[in-house]
């Protein structure tokens, strides 16, 4: 099959929403040995984000599930947490396949630094992922390897515009992944502002196309520091004596 078909099936198959398959898909192609187009590359970004998606949503249900039920003694907790455990090592299979997709063909093919930003930081999410549904030894691994990932994706991000897109989305999920798996409220709101403050001067210069990605980005980033610095306020004030 050719370049040209694998690629048409993988948009057939985002339509069917059968994205299992899209990944295959997208797997041929990446082993053409050829550097990924954008459009490439974001299909590929959409077929993992749309797997992993189920296994999250799921994941976050059956833990509210599992707090009601231990709030009520159930005698059905160890079976719902057997499923838990099921759906959690879904979702390290799914992570480990991204990261061997990114360490094993993609990484070391990026011929530019925005290309080589989006794959670190690919890699840092889906290490965040993982790091969101487990505990332990496992949490800590994920969250080492993530914070490595990002560091890395953020040192190749100082040569790009502040305003890019795959720039900002860097700050935007790296400051999550500072205040959820970090739990260090301070640094993620130290970062998503200075990604804030940093593009909004040159905004306005860009074009059309960019400009929406880039405002849509940053509008996330300032949702995030009002929330966040609330939360820190609420926290000082706990502290004071």
């Amino acid at each position: 099959m050719s370049r040209q078909d694998n690629i048409y099936n993988a948009k057939l198959a985002e339509q069917a929403e059968r994205y299992d398959d899209m990944i295959q898909y997208m797997k041929n192609v990446i082993t053409d040995n050829a550097e990924l187009s954008n459009e490439e590359r974001n299909l590929l970004s959409v077929a993992y984000k749309n797997w992993i998606g189920s296994r999250r949503t799921a994941w976050r249900a059956v833990s509210a599930i599992e707090q009601k039920e231990e709030s009520k003694g159930s005698k059905f907790l160890s079976l719902l947490r057997a499923y838990k455990t099921s759906i959690e090592n879904e979702v390290e299979k799914i992570c480990d396949d991204v990261v061997e997709v990114l360490d094993k063909y993609l990484i070391p093919k990026a011929n530019t630094a925005e290309t080589e930003v989006f794959y670190l930081k690919m890699k840092g999410d889906y290490y965040r992922y993982f790091a969101e549904c487990v505990t332990g030894d496992k949490n800590k691994e994920a969250g080492e390897k993530g914070h490595e990932a990002y560091k890395k994706a953020t040192e190749k991000a100082e040569g790009l515009p502040t305003t890019n897109p795959t720039r900002l989305g860097l700050s935007l999920n790296y400051s999550v992944f500072l205040y959820e798996i970090i739990n260090s409220p301070e640094q993620a709101c130290k970062m998503a502002k200075t990604a804030f403050d940093s593009a909004i001067g040159d905004l306005e210069q860009l074009e059309d196309e960019q400009y929406k990605d880039s405002a849509s980005i940053m509008q996330l980033l300032r949702d995030n520091l009002t929330l966040w610095t609330a939360d820190v306020q609420e926290e000082g004030v706990k502290d004071d004596p």
